[in-house]
């Protein structure tokens, strides 16, 4: 492992970026949010790629208003509706940040916190955050650990909490993906395979509308391998309420992290990216909102489509879904969420 400076936050504090290696690929994150750097992996010709979005230090992501680059995003990931949930019969109310919806747990998210460093090694790196009795508006103290591990052909992230009092828990990384090579123009080209016959179909603010529905002979059935941009302007209710893709599959692996959920494949470097998780959906986001007035590593412009977001996740609006697998966590009960992304070169 190497570390070394990232930056000063606007409060003073002296922040890191550390890095993992080994013969197939380096990762670096830092402790500013906990978030994810870089991925750098061989393409077909053995050249360095860096395969994700985001930003040369942390004034970057401090300033970063609202897109989550390479972030660990918790206490609930995702929308909840009108930033409202009911617990053991008790209201909860959360910040409005997205319409009139709650998105990724409000405007003091874990993303934007200093994370303290556990443990670390030649192969893996332990984040922890102290999460309080209703911060960001949950019920509910506890200590987050979120795991880098690094494998012979990718690497894992590892999420780890237990609470003092029943609680919302739902935590993804909000990494977006370009397997041409991160500033290289947008990602519609990408050939991607979901393992999953079914979709949770949503309003025009994004929030499911509780129904399941089938991908067969829809713009979102990508259970054999196509192109993100083949369907992706179609005349389709779901694609026009959130400008493209921005929803959840419900997942045939359902949870089983031995077993491939999606896979990614560039035609231009053929880098191939699988994703396996514990979780039982994916929201993938196809950075439909990316607006061309970012500037994120070496100052190169992130227009729309420039990456892919590949979510594990509960659904969205789960604390309001009770037919769905739940997001309450208990005390004497460990959230653990697993999501293991693996590298080949396609042939």
């Amino acid at each position: 492992m190497t570390v070394k400076d990232f930056g000063i936050t606007k409060d003073g504090i002296a922040t890191k970026l550390y890095t993992l290696k080994n013969n197939n690929l380096e990762i670096s994150v830092t402790d500013f949010g906990s978030t994810l750097v870089s991925i750098v992996v061989p393409d077909r010709n053995n050249k360095p790629t860096d395969i994700v979005l985001g930003y040369d230090d942390v004034s970057g992501y401090e300033t970063d208003d609202g897109y989550y680059f390479g972030c660990n995003v918790g206490r609930c990931a995702n929308r909840i509706a009108r930033g409202h949930f009911v617990l053991n019969n008790t209201e909860y109310n959360l910040d409005i940040n997205n319409g009139p919806n709650n998105l990724h747990s409000g405007l003091n998210p874990y993303s934007k916190r200093v994370w303290t460093v556990e443990n670390q090694n030649d192969t893996s790196i332990t984040f922890s955050l102290e999460s309080p009795h209703m911060d960001q508006g949950f019920p509910g103290a506890l200590k987050m650990y979120v795991t880098y591990e690094l494998l012979e052909d990718g690497f894992k992230i590892n999420y780890n909490a237990t609470p003092d009092k029943d609680t919302i828990i739902n935590v993804t990384n909000h990494s977006y993906f370009n397997l041409n090579g991160e500033g290289s123009g947008t990602v519609l080209n990408h050939s991607v395979k979901i393992y999953a016959d079914s979709f949770t179909p949503a309003d025009e603010t994004s929030i499911p509308t509780g129904e399941i529905e089938a991908v067969k002979d829809t713009p979102m059935d990508f259970n054999n391998f196509k192109t993100i941009g083949q369907d992706i302007n179609k005349n389709y209710i779901p694609l026009k309420y959130a400008n493209g893709y921005d929803h959840n599959w419900v997942l045939a692996t359902a949870g089983d992290v031995d077993r491939t959920a999606v896979r990614l494949v560039s035609p231009e470097t053929g880098i191939c990216l699988s994703v396996r998780t514990t979780e039982p959906g994916i929201q993938i986001y196809s950075g439909n909102f990316l607006d061309g007035t970012i500037k994120g590593k070496g100052e190169i412009v992130y227009n729309p489509r420039t990456g892919i977001c590949l979510e594990s996740q509960h659904y969205p609006d789960s604390p309001n879904k009770p037919q769905w697998p739940s997001t309450v966590l208990r005390p004497g009960e460990t959230y653990q969420s697993v999501c293991i992304y693996g590298f080949s070169i396609a042939e």
